[in-house]
């Protein structure tokens, strides 16, 4: 073995060497202390500040504050005006669909239908509330969603449907919850839109985001509604 092999195999064993304890130390920082019961908090997501609080020692401590989603005012399934306030105090399940949807919005709907029944059975006493924005307005008129909603077993005492002007509902899509919404006309139905199922917390910021056409990631949704209805300081 040449010099230059020698150092290319002693180069080798160090790599080797390196990988070995960054993933051995990767493992012992991720164990848990064998008696905590703590649970991470959720992460936040959306526009936000920091803001600086002074302390006691003169130093300067970052806190970051993160917004509720914008306000909004639309018509639901009864003709009735529907705002953020309604939602305020609320663990909500938020999804954007559309009622003749050929592709993922029957998906969605049930899954969202489903966790409407399992917190019911499993958690009625759960802060809990569903709310459906239609990327297609100007067809889903009031009574259609009313259709939608008794077709799919929407409890509409909990679960809103919301319908109005295109561009706000797409604006609200895009700029309150950071989720696609648009007229296609590759796209089935026309319209293109996320299949996003969103979480929001008791002050309407957002808290997670789920693949509403998934059976595993909508039951972790409801696993991590549970979780966040237990925050005592959202």
């Amino acid at each position: 073995m040449n010099e230059k092999q020698k150092k290319l195999q002693q180069l080798s064993l160090k790599i080797g060497a390196l990988i070995f304890f960054a993933a051995l130390f990767t493992a012992c920082s991720n164990q848990q202390p064998p008696h905590s019961t703590k649970q991470k908090s959720l992460p936040y997501f959306g526009e936000f500040d920091i803001e600086l609080t002074n302390m006691p020692d003169g130093s300067q401590k970052p806190d970051t504050l993160y917004y509720p989603i914008p306000k909004f005012s639309f018509i639901n399934q009864d003709s009735s005006i529907i705002t953020r306030e309604n939602y305020e105090g609320f663990i909500t399940l938020v999804d954007f669909f559309f009622t003749d949807c050929p592709t993922i919005c029957p998906m969605m709907s049930a899954q969202m239908a489903r966790l409407q029944d399992k917190f019911q059975k499993e958690n009625p006493d759960l802060p809990i509330r569903f709310l459906s924005f239609s990327v297609k307005p100007e067809a889903d008129t009031p009574q259609k969603l009313k259709a939608y909603s008794q077709k799919i077993g929407a409890d509409l005492s909990r679960w809103n449907f919301l319908t109005g002007k295109a561009s706000d509902i797409y604006d609200l899509a895009q700029y309150g919850f950071l989720l696609t919404a648009f007229p296609s006309d590759t796209a089935q139905g026309g319209i293109f839109h996320t299949d996003k199922v969103t979480l929001l917390d008791k002050t309407m910021r957002m808290r997670g985001y789920y693949d509403g056409t998934s059976t595993l990631s909508m039951d972790q949704l409801f696993t991590d509604a549970i979780q966040l209805s237990k925050e005592t300081n959202p």
